[in-house]
């Protein structure tokens, strides 16, 4: 069995990295981050033109296709650059809930011929999460009502401004009124959706915390290698190197954990949920150890608004409670496990 990505999959995932090492540098985040909106339609439109925004829609909605494990290296790349838009909630976990409607459903053939443009913005607000990201902004908003799922346009729901230590991650409250013209699904149908989204959604943070986490060791090793103490760069100090192995350690550890992950949901395993809770769990803990012991190299300097790890730090802590925090993974896991063998089902989602 071939556990290796295939050359296109890697030489898709450079291109998408060499055009945000050019487009999305550290100055234009700062310069984003400042704005009212936290968001530059430029940059979208760059990265719509890139292709992005039709990957998962399926080819006879005119989109690529493409499926959860090309997502795995690409929101790796999001984390790595902190690119301040919510783009792949949109691209990734709303695309994937829409083309799994009915074919021929009106909202989801609108939307999804939308999403391949890349003219729209689509909100989730899962039942795991409380606060909605990028809201104010959207077009569209995937909301839940119990185990029903509406699709509600942005007039119709009242947003409350949420504040956040991650200046580019906007949240808001939402105040809405379900009705039957924006059900989409109900009963189990609905249930399996959202059951569905969730694990699409942990990913997405999953691969950008994995992402943050390699960005952090990086620059790291970059001020190692420049800031001297007694004559000498600190890198050459063992304590200092042993900071940094501890985080080589960590990730390489998480990205094993997160690809099968990615299998298991591509498939459609039983055991999906154990194997993305796991993978949240892994790929935290190595952004949360890549942020502490980064910091504990730059000193308190670290911190400060002139130096690029703070942005990379703080979008690690946002990320580490989206789509369920770790004692809702925890608890996904351990009823796994203590399950006498059973796969943790569905319905168990939200039960935690």
């Amino acid at each position: 069995m071939d556990f290796t990505f295939t050359e296109e999959q890697v030489a898709f995932r450079d291109s998408i990295s060499r055009f945000f090492m050019t487009e999305a540098p550290p100055e234009m985040l700062r310069e984003i981050w400042e704005t009212d909106l936290g968001r530059s339609p430029t940059l979208r439109a760059k990265i719509a033109a890139q292709g992005i925004f039709s990957l998962s829609v399926p080819e006879a909605d005119g989109g690529m296709g493409m499926g959860d494990i090309d997502w795995a290296l690409l929101t790796q790349e999001l984390g790595y650059y902190a690119i301040p838009d919510s783009m792949s909630d949109t691209a990734y976990v709303a695309t994937g809930l829409l083309a799994a409607l009915p074919a021929g459903h009106p909202v989801r053939s609108e939307w999804l011929a939308r999403m391949v443009t890349g003219d729209c913005r689509i909100a989730v607000g899962h039942p795991v999460n409380p606060w909605v990201a990028d809201a104010e902004l959207a077009d569209l908003l995937l909301l839940a009502h119990g185990t029903e799922v509406h699709a509600v346009p942005r007039a119709a729901v009242s947003l409350a401004a949420l504040p956040s230590i991650d200046a580019s991650r906007r949240l808001a409250q939402v105040e809405w009124q379900p009705g039957p013209d924006t059900l989409l699904a109900d009963g189990a149908a609905g249930q399996a959706l959202w059951d569905e989204t969730l694990e699409r959604g942990a990913l997405n943070v999953s691969g950008q915390l994995l992402g943050l986490a390699q960005r952090m060791l990086d620059l790291a090793v970059d001020y190692a290698a420049q800031r001297k103490q007694f004559g000498k760069p600190i890198g050459a100090f063992q304590a200092v190197k042993h900071h940094l192995a501890d985080v080589v350690t960590k990730i390489e550890f998480a990205k094993p954990v997160l690809y099968r992950a990615v299998v298991a949901l591509a498939h459609g395993d039983s055991n999906r949920a154990l194997r993305v809770s796991h993978a949240k769990l892994a790929c935290a803990e190595a952004a949360w150890t890549a942020a502490r012991k980064a910091i504990q190299v730059h000193g308190a300097m670290g911190y400060t608004w002139e130096v690029d790890l703070q942005m990379f730090m703080k979008r690690a802590w946002v990320l580490d409670a989206a789509w369920g925090d770790r004692a809702f993974h925890k608890a996904r896991v351990a009823a796994a496990l203590l399950a006498d063998g059973a796969p943790l089902g569905p319905a168990a989602s939200f039960s935690n």
